[in-house]
């Protein structure tokens, strides 16, 4: 009886061991043929207790692994991740890292063999420019090349009395200097210049330049030039002139007093500003809120100038302060008399004040900075007493990098991927933007999309005149693997060759389905532009940005253009330069243009890539998509992009977007 139940009891448990047995094994099978195909296509050895949780969503042909610091980021967003550990498909040879670690030059090529430098069409200037630009980069090039294992380490903590802060020079001192006052550091906002001199009694001149005289003729000339000069960038030609100041107090062609105003760079002279007696009116631009000419009396009569004097306080006493009066002074330079004219730096211009009064304003022009001024002449009818220069630069720009620049790890480009990029942003900067390349680091470059590699950021500097600047790029292009150099003396004029070297980079470097460019200036909201990317179908040409249609040419002002330089009245529809993206198509024609001497360059930037793309939308249909959130003229609620953000701007937006999670400006400077 016992040994039967025993047995009984024996055959059941077998029963239960082979049930759970068969459904161990069930559970196998299923376990195995979940985790054999994801370790065939990612390699044994991803395969961890956490690998196949975190890995199962990842495409199987590359990836990038989510590390311990991207873990740590998303808790405490504001800590960079280091470059991103890549694990490609062994079947594809990797080729696009190796590439870029050997050159930190563009590609981009300028055969200067086919200018015509004899044309006259509208085109020429710029190409004519170009190969002066690329002759002259190519030899600052060879020069940092050859020269790189001798560039001495400069202490730039005993560098300071370099830059003082005032400089005062005699009259006499001034004249044996050449007349010729040196500026180290150039000018920074809020610098001023005194000069104290007295013009010359006027002489007679049979070649005098400002007036056209028959044979025999001669015309009485009282004038002197007032100039802030750069550095030369060819032997054999006169240094630009960043601002030149004319004042011809027995007049020129007109026959009346003038101040006349001008830049000159490369021996091309801009629009000249003339001043001659007539207050600027009410609908022109102004300069920091002052005119850019004061009216005075238009005559140079020395007693009816004192009468007006007298005549202007009477009125002024009986009318009272209520009451708007017209201000006549005489003209403010009278031959053998001495003056006291002080020059000054504003936000938008320069400014000439005589003998304490505002006489004309000058708008800045593109192309030259406040640094550039690193002299200041004064020649003609003129006898300098003393000049005096205050509030200058502290820091020679030549040393800004050791203050700027963060040279850490953290902050280096990840490496491109061996594949395709959603897009690619090429960041227009200047040479000595050192501080803003940083910011830029520091903020939304660190962006998980650009840390991953899945969007790709350069910036594209052009050589500077200044060759310890081109010296500290360099150094700084070797570290961080983020900045592309296009070889050419860089210029305002020229900004269209980085444009055109933005698209090269992006359709043959890093592949990139869309290709967005920006200024050094911008905070760029890169989830958010991507976004807007794909509301536009993947088969589609694109062109998105704050679009102007319709717009016509300045035919005065800041942003000036000539007829010669474009003979039509309207510009066709072209998004504005602080943010803009065309898809690779358009990118790749631009390129094909470019290599096969058919694209037509124009100064203006923004404006040639509008040009290329109604080109190109002539054959191939594109979806013009206009947003005022890509702003151009600063940061708007809930932007693309945001203009004219300073460094300390720059790294408080990407503090606001990660801390609180949405767009908010930042109003500091």
């Amino acid at each position: 009886m016992k040994k039967a139940k025993f047995d009984m009891f024996m055959s059941w448990s077998r029963q239960r061991s082979v049930q759970v047995l068969i459904f161990i094994a069930v559970v196998y099978v299923v376990l195995v043929g979940l985790e054999v195909p994801f370790v065939f296509k990612t390699g044994f050895s991803l395969v961890s207790q956490e690998g196949f949780a975190k890995n199962r969503h990842l495409n199987s042909k590359t990836f990038v692994l989510e590390s311990e610091e991207y873990v740590e980021e998303r808790k405490a967003p504001n800590r960079p991740v280091d470059a991103p550990v890549r694990v490609l498909d062994q079947s594809r040879p990797e080729r696009r890292r190796i590439r870029e670690l050997h050159t930190l030059l563009s590609n981009l090529a300028f055969n200067g063999s086919s200018v015509n430098m004899n044309s006259t069409d509208e085109f020429s200037g710029i190409l004519k420019s170009a190969k002066e630009a690329f002759d002259v980069g190519k030899k600052f090039w060879e020069e940092l090349e050859l020269h790189r294992q001798e560039v001495i380490p400069v202490d730039y903590n005993n560098k300071t009395e370099e830059c003082p802060h005032s400089i005062s020079i005699s009259g006499l001192e001034f004249q044996e200097k050449g007349r010729m006052m040196v500026l180290p550091c150039g000018l920074t906002l809020g610098s001023h210049i005194t000069v104290v001199g007295k013009p010359k009694k006027a002489h007679p001149e049979q070649d005098p330049k400002i007036s056209l005289l028959k044979t025999g003729q001669f015309l009485m000339v009282s004038q002197f030039m007032m100039e802030l000069q750069g550095l030369k960038t060819v032997d054999g030609e006169d240094p630009p002139r960043i601002l030149h100041l004319n004042p011809r107090l027995r007049g020129d062609w007109s026959g009346k007093p003038v101040i006349e105003q001008n830049t000159c760079y490369r021996m091309q002279w801009g629009t000249a500003q003339r001043c001659d007696g007539l207050r600027s009116k009410d609908t022109e631009e102004t300069v920091d809120r002052q005119v850019k000419c004061e009216n005075w009396i238009r005559d140079n009569n020395d007693t009816h100038s004192e009468q007006s004097k007298s005549s202007w306080w009477l009125n002024r006493l009986i009318a009272g302060r209520t009451k708007k009066m017209s201000i006549d002074w005489p003209f403010p330079f009278s031959e053998e008399k001495l003056f006291v004219l002080t020059l000054s730096a504003g936000f938008e211009g320069y400014h000439i004040n005589v003998d304490g009064r505002h006489v004309t304003s000058f708008p800045y022009r593109t192309g030259f900075a406040l640094e550039d001024a690193t002299g200041l002449s004064l020649n003609g009818d003129i006898d300098v007493d003393s000049v005096f220069a205050a509030s200058l630069p502290a820091t020679h720009p030549n040393f800004a990098p050791q203050r700027h620049l963060d040279m850490s790890n953290r902050w280096k480009a990840p490496p491109l991927l061996d594949q395709p990029v959603d897009m690619f942003i090429g960041i227009l900067s200047a040479g000595n933007h050192f501080a803003e390349r940083m910011a830029i680091r520091k903020s939304w470059m660190q962006h998980q999309l650009i840390r991953s590699s899945n969007v790709v950021a350069r910036f594209f500097v052009a050589l500077h005149a200044r060759k310890e600047v081109n010296v500290e790029l360099k150094k700084e292009a070797d570290f961080f693997g983020d900045i592309i150099i296009v070889p050419y003396m860089d210029h305002y004029d020229l900004v269209v060759l980085k444009t055109v070297a933005i698209c090269e980079y992006g359709v043959r470097v890093a592949s990139a389905k869309n290709i967005m460019k920006c200024d050094d200036d911008t905070f760029v909201r890169v989830d958010a532009v991507i976004k807007e990317v794909k509301k536009v179908p993947e088969n589609r040409s694109l062109y998105i940005g704050n679009i102007n249609y319709h717009h016509k040419p300045l035919r005065s002002g800041k942003w000036a253009v000539t007829y010669e330089e474009w003979p039509e009245e309207d510009y066709p529809a072209y998004a504005n330069g602080p943010g803009y993206i065309v898809s690779s198509d358009i990118a790749n024609f631009i390129v094909s243009e470019y290599d096969s001497y058919n694209l037509k360059l124009f100064k203006m930037e923004d404006v040639s890539m509008g040009m290329w793309v109604e080109k190109f939308n002539s054959s191939r249909p594109v979806q013009y998509v206009h947003s005022l959130k890509f702003s151009q003229s600063g940061c708007v609620e809930d932007y693309y992009s945001a203009h004219y953000q300073s460094p300390r701007q720059m790294i408080c937006m990407w503090n606001k977007l990660q801390q609180q999670g949405r767009p908010l400006c930042c109003n500091m400077r």
